[in-house]
C-alpha cells in the first residue's frame, strides 16, 4: 500500500508525517468501491444493481472516486502510524491534520498520492540533573500566637448569638426591614426588603449601610439620606445621593466563650484541661506546617530543575490540560456548564477568554510532570510486593474481569512509583533555610501562587 513514508520534526514537539500511496492500491480501492455501489445503486433504465459499471462511473465517478481515495489515504496512515516508531506516535488526544487537502484534488486515475499529515508527539528533553542541588525555602515555625489565634476561632466558632439590649455595634447580627424613599418620600416600588439579616461591618447589604445603623436599637426606625461617592461600587448608584428608611428589628450578639477547661473539654472529650487544647492545637499546626513545607520544597526544586531544561510542550497537551481545568472550575462552582456559559455570555466574555490566563500555568505544570515521569522511570523505583498486592485488593475488590484488573493494576503500580518522587527527591537534595514567614502567611493559599 504504502510506496514510501518519512518524518520531519517541527516545532513545539509535532512532526510532518508524509506518506505516498501507490496507484494500483488507489485504483484497487477505487474499483472495490465501484463494485459497492453497482450492486446497490439503481439507475433510470436499469434493473436494481444492473447498472453498467461505464454508465455508473460516468454519472458519479468523480464523486465516488474521491470518497474511495480518502478512505484509502485514511488505511494507509493508519498502516504508516502504526510502523512508526513510539516516539513519532501522535498523543492520543491529537487527531493528525491532512494538510494542503486542495492541492490533492480533483484526484487522477493511475496516479501515487502524497500527503502530509501534522500531529504533536511526546515532547524529548534531555533530563537536568536532579539530584545533589541545594533550594532554598522559607524558614517559618509555630509562633504562641498562631496557637492562640487558632483557638480563638475555635471560641468563635462555638459562640452563641443572644438578644442584645443595648445599640447595635460592628460585629453585631441585625434583622432589618429597609426600603429607598423618593423625593416625596414615597417608597421606590421595588426597593423594598424585609427581615433582612446581616453581621454590621461586613458589607454583605447592597446599600453599604454598616455605618449608618450603628447606634440603633431593636423596634427603632431611622430615615437618612446617603451619598455615595463617584467611586463607589454599588451598581447604578455612584455620585448620586438617595433616601432610605430602616426599621430595626433585632439585635444580635455573639457570645465566645471563655477559655477554660470546660471549653477545652466541650472541643474534645479526652481534652481535661486548657494545656491539653493548647498542646493538641500546636501538634495539629505544626503537622500542617510540614505538610505545607513538604509541598513548597517540592515545588521549589522543581522550579530550579525548570531552569536547567527546555522542553517544548505541545498545543494539544496544553489545550488538554486547560480542559482538565476548565471540567474542575465547573465542578467548584456547583453550577452546570450551561449556567456558566450564559453567565460568560451576560459578561460579554468566552470561555476561551476565561480560561487564556490558565494556559501558562498548565503550560508549567506539564514541564513539571514530565520532567517527574523521566525521574520515575529512569530511577525505576522498587515496590513492596505485599503493599502493592494490599492497593490492588482494595482498589479492585468490586471488578472481576482478569484483563480489567490486569490494567487496573499496572495503573496502581505506576502511580505508586509516582509517589515515590517527592520523597526520593527530598533525600538526595539539600533544602537551606530561606526568608523568614510568618505561619499564616505561609500556611495562606495564594502564598507561592
Amino acid at each position: 500500500m504504502i510506496a514510501d513514508k518519512s518524518i520531519k520534526e517541527l516545532e513545539n514537539s509535532s512532526v510532518a508525517l508524509t506518506v505516498t500511496v501507490t496507484a494500483d492500491t488507489i485504483e484497487e480501492g477505487y474499483k472495490a468501491a465501484l463494485g459497492k455501489y453497482a450492486k446497490d445503486v439503481q439507475l433510470k433504465g436499469f434493473r436494481k444493481g444492473k447498472a453498467p459499471i461505464s454508465v455508473l462511473e460516468g454519472k458519479f465517478g468523480t464523486a465516488i472516486r474521491e470518497e474511495s481515495t480518502f478512505n484509502t489515504i485514511e488505511e494507509a496512515l493508519k498502516e504508516a502510524l502504526e510502523a512508526t516508531e513510539d516516539k513519532y506516535k501522535p498523543l492520543s488526544y491529537s487527531t493528525p491534520e491532512l494538510q494542503d487537502e486542495e492541492t490533492l484534488m480533483p484526484f487522477k486515475a493511475n496516479s501515487d498520492i502524497t500527503f502530509t499529515v501534522h500531529y504533536d508527539v511526546m515532547p524529548t528533553f534531555a533530563l537536568p540533573t536532579y539530584t545533589g542541588l541545594t533550594v532554598s525555602v522559607p524558614k517559618v515555625s509555630v509562633s504562641d500566637e498562631d496557637v492562640t489565634k487558632e483557638i480563638d476561632k475555635l471560641r468563635d466558632q462555638n459562640a452563641m448569638v443572644i438578644d442584645k439590649d443595648g445599640a447595635a455595634e460592628e460585629g453585631d447580627i441585625v434583622t432589618l426591614d429597609y426600603v429607598e424613599l423618593d423625593a416625596d418620600q414615597n417608597e421606590v416600588a421595588g426597593s423594598e426588603r424585609k427581615d433582612f439579616v446581616f453581621t454590621i461591618g461586613s458589607g454583605y447589604n447592597f446599600y453599604q449601610i454598616d455605618k449608618d445603623i450603628v447606634g440603633m436599637k431593636a423596634d427603632e426606625e431611622k430615615t437618612f439620606e446617603k451619598t455615595y461617592g463617584e467611586d463607589a461600587t454599588v451598581e447604578g448608584y455612584a455620585g448620586k445621593t438617595i433616601t432610605l428608611k430602616v426599621a430595626m428589628k433585632a439585635v444580635k450578639t455573639r457570645e465566645v466563650p471563655a477559655l477554660d477547661d470546660e471549653f477545652a473539654q466541650d472541643v474534645k472529650e479526652e481534652y481535661k484541661t486548657v494545656e491539653d487544647l493548647v498542646k493538641a492545637t500546636r501538634e495539629k499546626l505544626e503537622a500542617s506546617l510540614q505538610a505545607k513545607l513538604e509541598e513548597v520544597k517540592l515545588n521549589s526544586l522543581s522550579d530550579e530543575l525548570l531552569k536547567n531544561v527546555s522542553i517544548a510542550v505541545p498545543k494539544s497537551m496544553i489545550d488538554m490540560e486547560v480542559e482538565q481545568s476548565w471540567k474542575r472550575y465547573v465542578r467548584q462552582t456547583g453550577l452546570t456548564e450551561d449556567q456558566i456559559m450564559k453567565f460568560l455570555d451576560y459578561q460579554h466574555k468566552t470561555k476561551e477568554e476565561l480560561t487564556e490566563p490558565w494556559r501558562s500555568s498548565a503550560e508549567k505544570s506539564l514541564r513539571i510532570q514530565l520532567i517527574m515521569e523521566q525521574i520515575k522511570e529512569k530511577e525505576n523505583f522498587a515496590l513492596d510486593e505485599e503493599e502493592l498486592n494490599k492497593a490492588c485488593e482494595e482498589q479492585l475488590k468490586d471488578i472481576t474481569d482478569e484483563e480489567q484488573r490486569t490494567y487496573y493494576r499496572s495503573m496502581i503500580e505506576d502511580d505508586m512509583k509516582f509517589q515515590k518522587i517527592g520523597p526520593f527527591l527530598q533525600e538526595k537534595n539539600t533544602f537551606v533555610d530561606g526568608d523568614v514567614v510568618s505561619y499564616s502567611d505561609f500556611m495562606d493559599e495564594s502564598y507561592g501562587a
